[in-house]
């Protein structure tokens, strides 16, 4: 019975699709470490913003790193192919290696229809 329940755990892991990289951007975010007199003193911390897209949706990730040295693998730029998933409120990026990457949602995800220059018209008989 716990066999048939592990099996049935691992069956209902949302599986990867294939996707592509719509849109790569570093920000950062200044927070106030403390005040001397009344000058805020600030650090910026930097974090990444990705666009993704599946199928005839685009994603809107962001990544905050837990170093600020840490970055993005090299190889996603706007247009490289990704393995993706959705899982609740992130976005999951199969690295290079293997590992995941979570990117926690920043807007609703918005459907791009296919344009119609790609579409190819009926050969007429």
């Amino acid at each position: 019975m716990l066999a048939l329940g592990l099996f049935l755990g691992a069956a209902a892991k949302k599986q990867y699709v294939d996707g592509a990289i719509v849109d790569v951007q570093q920000k950062a975010t200044t927070r106030v470490l403390y005040y001397q007199v009344d000058t805020p003193i600030t650090q910026d911390d930097p974090y990444y913003e990705v666009s993704v897209r599946i199928k005839d949706t685009i994603y809107f990730g962001r990544y905050t790193p837990m170093h600020s040295h840490d970055t993005l693998p090299e190889d996603w730029t706007v247009g490289a192919a990704v393995q993706a998933r959705v899982d609740g409120h992130h976005l999951v990026l199969k690295r290079p290696g293997g590992t995941e990457m979570s990117f926690a949602f920043t807007k609703t995800p918005v459907v791009k229809p296919v344009p119609s220059s790609s579409v190819t018209a009926p050969a007429s008989k």
